[in-house]
């Protein structure tokens, strides 16, 4: 204890230092870069689709940076999306199914900043009843 309050009474910078501890430092970080032949396809990393169901509607949500909103098309039928975008050196196709029914022609879109949205309206379901007898 004495030594600490002779220390605490000097004006130094309070911390601690580790001496001869067992602790390996990383001095330095080597990174390997790996180079690719003029002739060998880089492979694209995956796109994210998300796809959300709301009380009313279906949202899509799917990352597609680097295309532009001329290169995309979508396509709906019954519960099936179909994506599709092509630039001129890039191609990307994804097929989902939607968890219900949606109407085709309530179809809206939003892309920025390489994200597209996709908003459908919901079929309607019906609740039938039959009369026991």
């Amino acid at each position: 204890m004495r030594v600490f309050n002779k220390v605490r009474s000097k004006n130094t910078a309070r911390g601690f230092r580790l001496e001869n501890s067992n602790v390996k430092r990383a001095d330095s970080t080597t990174v390997k870069v790996r180079r690719i032949s003029a002739g060998e396809k880089i492979r694209e990393p995956r796109h994210l689709v998300d796809v959300l169901e709301r009380a009313d509607e279906i949202t899509v949500v799917a990352d597609l940076a680097g295309f532009s909103r001329e290169d995309l098309k979508v396509h709906v039928r019954g519960e099936r999306l179909t994506l599709a975008a092509q630039a001129s050196d890039r191609k990307y196709r994804k097929s989902l199914n939607l968890p219900k029914r949606v109407i085709p022609n309530t179809l809206r879109t939003t892309y920025k900043n390489g994200v597209l949205e996709i908003r459908l309206k919901k079929v309607e379901e019906k609740s039938i009843h039959k009369i026991a007898g």
